[in-house]
């Protein structure tokens, strides 16, 4: 990280707040397939990710790539519909600007969520499993290169990447709206294609389920002292003793289906009762 890329941040957050963005409490990352938590936002202001400054841009077809802000339950919030990946060609520094961005917009905690596939034979597809921690096997980290020393230090500190807190709070509020989430750890890998038999055998050995996002968000929040918490939907089944071919309009379908309960555990947190 350097100079320009300080600059880069200064940028989409003058821009941002000239477009009158002021001051939201919880950022919110939709991923694969799932938007429509933007129905119960309460629109302020919906902003193409072209229009800001030193933004990526989407190129997943089923990634809308817009800054959503408004109000959703008590909270004040900006939410991405869609986020970058390091299979889109960008930097993993590049990828996470938008959460360096939200968080000096003043935002003080980081709702993330993704599609899974789920290793762990005990769950099924269209559940939801909460993060409770992650392994990294992407190719690069967002940390590396010069340290930005303003917003947080140059090794920071992983041991509990997910807020004990947030995730307590969800799993209070899953058994009382009787949803399912299971606890578990990601494991992020590059993409863009799904995994043969070996690598799903190889993988589950330490983590619960496998996507392409998230891990990369989590360490950039970790380092600017950031709340957050993370929820994947199960959206196929990866046993590689029963694996069959799945594809993208079939994760969507689940992804779909299973937004129901993301919809409504991320509303009901955000009312903060």
């Amino acid at each position: 990280m350097n100079k320009d890329f300080q600059q880069q941040l200064e940028e989409a957050v003058l821009y941002l707040t000239d477009q009158k963005i002021d001051q939201p409490e919880v950022g919110i990352v939709l991923g694969t397939g799932l938007g429509k938590l933007v129905e119960h936002i309460d629109i302020e202001k919906e902003i193409e990710y072209t229009n800001i400054p030193n933004f990526p841009v989407s190129t997943v077809e089923s990634h809308h790539g817009k800054l959503i802000y408004g109000h959703c339950g008590n909270k004040k919030v900006l939410a991405m519909q869609g986020r970058f990946h390091y299979y889109e060609g960008y930097t993993l520094q590049q990828a996470t600007l938008p959460i360096r961005v939200m968080k000096m917009l003043g935002i003080r905690e980081l709702l993330l969520s993704n599609a899974a596939g789920a290793m762990n034979l005990n769950y099924k597809k269209g559940e939801l499993m909460l993060l409770d921690d992650h392994i990294n096997m992407l190719p690069d980290n967002p940390l590396r290169g010069p340290n930005l020393d303003k917003m947080g230090p140059r090794f920071p500190d992983m041991s509990v990447p997910y807020s004990r807190t947030m995730n307590d709070k969800f799993e209070s509020l899953a058994g009382q709206l009787h949803i399912t989430l299971h606890k578990g750890c990601y494991v992020a890998v590059t993409g863009p294609n799904l995994e043969t038999r070996a690598e799903y055998r190889y993988l589950r050995n330490f983590a619960d389920v496998v996507g392409m996002s998230t891990v990369p968000e989590v360490i950039v929040a970790n380092h600017i002292g950031l709340p957050c918490a993370a929820i994947s939907v199960l959206t196929d089944e990866c046993d590689p003793d029963n694996l069959h071919p799945v594809s993208l309009q079939e994760i969507l379908k689940i992804a779909g289906e299973a937004e129901k309960d993301l919809t409504r555990l991320f509303v009901e947190y955000l009312k903060g009762n």
